[in-house]
């Protein structure tokens, strides 16, 4: 293979962001359309094309990773972050939305915390993680990221109190239902036993 050809089969950094980001609106504009299978593929796809970039690259770019912001340098936890980190990032979260629509709950959870690890302020992502970890029956684990979800952003908290009550719902009828199925099986060991004394 000649350096020419090879040279030309190289996907540049440049090109790799500006494909991804298509990808991306692709998949957004699908997912407007209801089509959360092919949304879910685009995400895919544009993640291909931006895990893999090298931040050095980046940097080479102009693309240098932005200072942190004032609430991550409080905390002490600041990390620079890229486009790329940024792009990413609302990647998983606009995923866990698919995998919402799709009720497959511990795929959103596994999506919004990829999202979390990149922003652990992602609202969106923390109320996608609760509403998914309320739906696989972790109630107080739900809860717990809903509340933490108030505190972080007082103006999601009507949203926040209403998910809150559906879950809450959902898990009473749960817990009725259990309580309901042990009754019966205590009842049938009763009877049971009282059947065997009374044989002869």
């Amino acid at each position: 293979m000649s350096a020419e050809a090879s040279s030309s089969s190289f996907i540049t950094v440049e090109q790799k962001l500006a494909t991804a980001k298509q990808k991306k609106e692709t998949a957004d504009q699908a997912f407007k359309l209801g089509n959360v299978k092919d949304a879910l593929r685009s995400y895919h796809e544009a993640l291909m094309y931006l895990l893999g970039l090298d931040k050095n690259a980046l940097a080479s770019m102009g693309m240098a990773p932005q200072p942190p912001s004032s609430t991550d340098a409080k905390d002490g936890k600041a990390k620079e972050k890229t486009e790329v980190d940024e792009i990413v990032e609302k990647i998983y979260a606009n995923m866990s939305a698919c995998h919402l629509k799709n009720e497959n709950w511990k795929r959103a959870v596994e999506a919004a915390d990829k999202a979390l690890a990149k922003n652990e302020n992602n609202t969106k992502a923390l109320f996608r993680k609760g509403k998914a970890l309320g739906e696989l029956g972790f109630y107080e684990k739900a809860v717990k990221v809903l509340e933490d979800l108030k505190t972080k952003s007082p103006g999601e908290a009507a949203s926040v109190d209403a998910e809150l009550a559906r879950l809450k719902a959902i898990d009473d009828e749960r817990e009725r239902a259990h309580r309901k199925k042990m009754k019966g099986f205590l009842s049938k060991d009763k009877a049971k036993t009282a059947f065997i004394e009374e044989i002869p």
